[in-house]
């Protein structure tokens, strides 16, 4: 049986070899820890988390925690949320899974999340039960195209692109929708581009389309993403924090190397992030779901 390419399989790449029984602690891991119960970058108050981890990086949820505690990292976990249009092992539909979903992180030394996908995900859900979430994460890696298609821009077998011109324009576009209309705290896989068209990523990536992404993020108080997969690039980071965004942390990774945030450390280093720079989620009350107008 053929498997199935999945985004994460293609985002972490190499980073995912290995077994289980190699576990390392993330370089620098930390000794003290942040209030949350999450450790800290040695030297700092930056609280060490991996918000991107689904519960399909190891064979069961306790493994994940022993990765966690092994590694220094606190994780959060999340599982894909949305309607049957999107395809994946576990898509979370309606208040009835997505309760079952917290109620199987209860009591775990983890964060309660969720990866929304496309648009459309918040007609499944109340905001009652998707305020019982610590954070919302999502990212514009299923691209809407002119037809209304929805197209995995991670699947390389998929994504024709034939004006890179055209295709940036509305790619930015769309970034800056995800981000604008919907009730999320953490936009993923900042500045990713499909296949067709990552030899030219310096050259598509220009100033202007970075600043429109970043000045949403900005504006709707969404945390910017430094992802394992090594994006985004210090650019887009240096531009991002002169403008007061707020980042995460996340590995994206299957396998022993989940929760493995070198990257993420190294921007910290590089952009001098400080505390107050970090994404903190939201007070009850004060959820993006509950706060913003959106739909």
């Amino acid at each position: 049986m053929k498997k199935t390419l999945r985004r994460r399989d293609l985002l972490a790449g190499a980073a995912a070899a290995g077994t289980f029984a190699i576990l390392s602690r993330t370089t620098a891991a930390a000794e003290s820890t942040a209030p949350g119960g999450a450790p800290v970058i040695p030297g700092t108050d930056i609280p060490l988390v991996d918000y991107h981890v689904h519960v399909e990086a190891a064979p069961t949820l306790d493994k994940l925690v022993e990765i966690s505690k092994a590694r220094g990292v606190k994780f959060g976990i999340v599982e894909h949320a949305g309607t049957k249009e999107n395809k994946y092992p576990v898509v979370l539909g309606n208040d009835e899974d997505l309760k079952r979903h917290i109620a199987s992180l209860e009591g775990k030394p983890v964060y309660k999340g969720i990866q929304a996908e496309f648009p459309d995900w918040a007609t499944c859900f109340s905001k009652e039960v998707v305020a019982q979430l610590d954070y919302v994460l999502t990212d514009a890696l299923t691209f809407r195209e002119k037809d209304g298609r929805r197209v995995e821009l991670w699947k390389a077998e998929k994504v024709k692109i034939d004006d890179p011109q055209d295709f940036m324009e509305r790619y930015t576009a769309f970034n800056v929708e995800v981000i604008s209309t919907e009730p999320i705290d953490i936009f993923a896989n900042p500045t990713y581009l499909p296949a067709a068209v990552a030899k030219d990523f310096d050259a598509l990536w220009t100033p202007a389309r970075m600043k429109r992404i970043i000045d949403a993020a900005v504006k709707h108080h969404v945390a910017i993403e430094i992802s394992s997969s090594r994006l985004p690039r210090l650019a887009f980071l240096k531009m991002a924090k002169e403008a007061g965004a707020k980042f995460s942390f996340g590995s994206n990774i299957r396998g022993p190397n989940v929760g493995k945030l070198d990257y993420g450390l190294e921007r910290v280093k590089a952009l001098g992030l400080k505390r107050e720079d970090i994404f903190t989620a939201a007070p009850p009350g004060r959820k993006p779901i509950q706060v913003r107008k959106f739909g």
